[in-house]
C-alpha cells in the first residue's frame, strides 16, 4: 500500500476519494507515517513553525448552542459574559507585553449584539496596536454578520478588513457530511455555506485557516470526504489568484492572493456537551488521531502547512504528529477558552520556549511566525 501511494504521488498524481479510505482501513499506521514524513520534508525540511499568539473570546452567549459545544451560554445563565471593549484592549495590552504577534478573536452568536459591535471591537484593537496580526471570526460568525445586517459575506468581509481584521480562522467546519451536522450542530451553517464563507475570503486576497473535528460520530468516509472538499476549494482560490495576481504557485506566501493557509485537525472533546450526554462517544486514539493527521498530509497536497494543535492533542502527542506529516505548532495560545471548556486538560497557554523546547524534543527546528 506504501508503494503504491508514494508512486501516485512521485508521479503528480493525487489521492483519490477511495485512495483515502483504503489508507484508513488498510495502511499499517508506522508506514503511512513515513510516507507523510516524507512528503512533509520536501516542503518544510526539517523546520516546525509557532506563532507567539493569545485567544480573546468577547463573549459566551449564543442563540446557536451546538450540541457538540461546551462554550457558549445562554442569556441569565450564571457562566454567560460580555467584555467591554476596553476590557478587551486590557487583555491585547497584556498580550503584547509578552511578545504576542497575533490575536485570535472568536466568539459566539450573540442574539441580540449588532454586526457593528464585532465591527468596534476589530476596530479598537487595530487602531490601538496596528503591528498586531488580527485573525478573527469564524465562517459561523461571518455568515450571521451577513444576515443579521442584511449585507452580503462580501460587503461584511470588506467591512472587517477595513477595520483591521487581518485573516480568518478555521473553526465551524467540523465535518462537512450533512447526516453529521444534524446531530452534533444542526443549528449551525451548512458545509456549503462555510466553504462559500472562505471562497469569498479569498477572493478578496483574505488568508484563512481551514479544519476538521474528529472524535464524534463522523466515519473515516466522511473525513476523507471533508478533505477532498478542502482541496477542491483550495484549488479554486489557487487558480483565482494566479488568474488575478499572475503568480505561479510556489509564490503562495508571497502574494495578497486568499487561501487556505493551514489545514488543522481538532479533537473533539465532550465534557459538559450535550452531544456527549445524549450519545456514549468512545475517546479518539493517538493512533487514530495520527493516521488522520498522516493522511491529511497526503490528500491535501495544495495546502502546505499542517497544524499539531496541542491544545486538543496535547503536547506529547503533538510532539509526535510533527513526524506524521504536520509542521505547524500552533502556538503559546495564550487564554484558550472553548476547548478547555469541554475539557482540555493541557496548561492555558504555553511560554515560548516552552514551545521551542518541545520542538526540539520533536528533533524539528523551531521557526517562529508573525502571524
Amino acid at each position: 500500500m506504501r508503494n503504491y501511494i508514494e508512486s501516485k504521488l512521485l508521479s503528480g498524481e493525487r489521492l483519490t476519494f477511495d485512495d483515502g479510505v483504503r489508507l484508513f482501513r488498510e495502511c499499517e499506521l508506522h508506514e503511512l507515517g513515513m510516507t507523510a514524513d516524507t512528503i512533509r520534508h520536501e516542503l518544510h525540511g526539517d523546520n516546525a513553525y509557532y506563532v507567539v499568539n493569545a485567544h480573546i473570546n468577547p463573549t459566551n452567549i449564543c442563540r446557536v448552542c451546538c450540541p457538540l459545544c461546551a462554550f457558549a451560554a445562554i442569556e441569565g445563565d450564571k457562566r454567560a459574559y460580555i467584555l467591554e471593549i476596553d476590557e478587551i484592549l486590557q487583555r491585547v495590552q497584556s498580550a503584547v507585553n509578552n511578545n504576542v504577534t497575533q490575536i485570535h478573536i472568536v466568539c459566539s452568536i450573540h442574539p441580540t449584539k449588532s454586526f457593528s459591535w464585532y465591527c468596534d471591537i476589530i476596530y479598537a484593537v487595530h487602531t490601538m496596536f496596528p503591528l498586531i496580526h488580527i485573525k478573527a471570526y469564524t465562517a459561523v460568525e461571518i455568515a450571521s454578520f451577513a444576515e443579521m445586517s442584511g449585507k452580503s459575506v462580501e460587503e461584511v468581509l470588506c467591512v472587517l478588513r477595513d477595520c483591521g481584521l487581518s485573516s480568518l480562522p478555521g473553526g465551524g467546519a467540523e465535518i462537512f457530511d450533512k447526516s453529521v451536522r444534524d446531530k452534533i450542530a444542526p443549528n449551525k451553517i451548512s458545509a456549503d455555506t462555510w466553504l462559500n464563507v472562505h471562497r469569498t475570503a479569498h477572493k478578496l486576497g483574505i488568508v484563512t485557516n481551514a479544519s476538521m473535528l474528529l472524535g464524534h460520530v463522523e466515519t473515516c468516509e466522511q473525513r476523507v470526504d471533508h478533505l477532498i472538499r478542502l482541496r477542491d476549494l483550495q484549488d479554486e482560490s489557487i487558480k483565482y489568484r494566479n488568474n488575478v495576481y499572475r503568480k505561479k504557485i510556489n509564490d503562495i506566501e508571497n502574494d495578497d492572493g486568499g487561501y487556505f493557509d493551514c489545514f488543522v485537525p481538532l479533537i473533539y472533546h465532550g465534557l459538559n456537551t450535550e452531544l456527549s450526554r445524549r450519545i456514549q462517544i468512545e475517546p479518539i486514539s493517538p493512533q487514530d488521531i495520527l493516521r488522520t493527521i498522516a493522511i491529511s498530509r497526503l490528500i491535501l497536497c495544495n495546502i502546505k502547512h499542517i497544524k499539531s494543535y496541542w491544545v486538543t492533542l496535547g503536547e506529547s502527542l503533538a510532539q509526535i504528529a510533527l513526524s506524521y506529516g504536520a509542521d505547524d505548532f500552533d502556538g503559546t495560545v495564550f487564554e484558550e477558552k472553548i476547548h478547555h471548556e469541554a475539557g482540555s486538560k493541557v496548561p492555558n497557554g504555553l511560554t515560548e520556549q516552552r514551545i521551542c523546547d518541545l520542538i526540539i524534543g520533536a528533533n524539528r527546528i523551531p521557526i517562529r511566525k508573525l502571524k
